[in-house]
């Protein structure tokens, strides 16, 4: 396949069919992060919550089962080829989950939204790429590196998996596969979810795309001659590399990431769609336009920090069980709770 496609466009097509099946699970599943947390918070009901727990779950069970047939060197993922820093983790996560709902979505969610034709949220998509971008490589790196200190390659080659391994006396691989189920067999727990079959169909699917990302870009490294790094989806510098990518495709080439955006889009265009959601929607209200495109800046600088946004820690990295995972998904849930409190309540004290 190699002789036929170029390696950028082949993992262009991992990227885009991944980011279909996330696209569809937004849009027909509703799998979301900041409706989830919402539900949690203001709706007494974790269904959406529990929809990561499947696809958490699933993905982790997935990503090590690939690492047990050979098919993924763990070590060389995006998540565990560097040094945790957790400090970024931590302050990263809380800016991006606070910038999330202050924009009414996180960058897969927007992604999403835009597919079926809101353009509120196009403006979102955009100020949070670039703000990745400004943030990655642009005018505020300087200050990024200076804060929390460059990335460097990762010395030793320890996740949950490891520690559980020493433990139990097993391998990695089944320690991992093992964690995937617990988490699983805990999320199944819930009598409602196990008669929601939707919930479990998408979350599963959600997933599974994780999954297929690090499976995909595995095998053309594998199997090509470019050094391909070995990702699976993110939704934040990816948006800003797409945009770039729009801008000068003549003289760049296609990556994973641009095709994970293309895919969310289309998966979300086809998903509401079939829903009939699809409709033309603008802001009307320039405060909330301005609160947007803040919660939209901040979610580009936190998603930087930290790594990864709700889905780049959220799924990706919880898939390879790294230590930074559950610490930057709980600081974006944190941090979403204090922007959602500061929207519908307010911080002053009731009288």
């Amino acid at each position: 396949m190699i002789d036929v496609i170029s390696e950028p466009v082949l993992v262009a097509l991992v990227g885009l069919f991944g980011g279909v099946l996330l696209g569809l699970a937004a849009r027909i599943g509703r799998f979301c992060t900041l409706g989830a947390i919402e539900d949690l918070y203001y709706g007494e009901n974790t269904l959406r919550l529990r929809m990561w727990g499947i696809a958490i779950g699933v993905a982790i069970i997935g990503t090590f089962s690939l690492s047990a047939a050979g098919l993924l060197d763990l070590q060389q993922t995006l998540y565990l080829s560097r040094t945790w820093n957790p400090f970024a983790n931590i302050v990263g996560g809380l800016i991006f989950g606070y910038g999330m709902a202050l924009a009414g979505n996180c960058g897969y969610g927007a992604l999403a939204r835009v597919g079926g034709g809101d353009l509120r949220s196009l403006l979102i998509v955009l100020v949070m790429g670039i703000s990745a971008y400004v943030t990655l490589g642009g005018p505020l790196s300087t200050f990024r590196i200076w804060v929390f200190g460059a990335s460097s390659e990762a010395t030793d080659f320890a996740t949950f998996a490891t520690t559980a391994a020493q433990f139990g006396g097993v391998s990695v691989e089944a320690a991992g596969i093992i964690i995937g189920a617990i988490i699983l067999a805990i999320t199944f727990a819930n009598q409602q979810l196990r008669h929601a079959t939707g919930h479990i169909l998408w979350g599963a699917v959600a997933g599974f795309a994780i999954v297929s990302g690090w499976a995909g870009t595995q095998w053309v490294a594998a199997n090509g001659f470019d050094a391909t790094p070995i990702l699976s989806h993110t939704f934040s510098a990816p948006i800003g590399e797409t945009v770039l990518y729009a801008m000068t495709s003549s003289g760049n080439s296609i990556s994973f990431g641009t095709g994970s955006v293309a895919g969310v889009l289309i998966g979300a265009l086809f998903g509401s769609l079939i829903k009939g959601h699809f409709r033309w929607e603008a802001c009307d209200d320039a405060r909330e336009l301005r609160r947007q495109i803040l919660g939209a800046a901040l979610m580009g600088f936190g998603a930087v920090v930290a790594v990864g946004c709700s889905v780049g820690q959220g799924l990706s990295a919880f898939s390879v069980l790294a230590y930074s995972a559950p610490l930057t998904l709980l600081c974006i849930m944190l941090g979403a709770a204090i922007g959602l409190r500061q929207l519908i309540m307010g911080f002053a004290p009731s009288v």
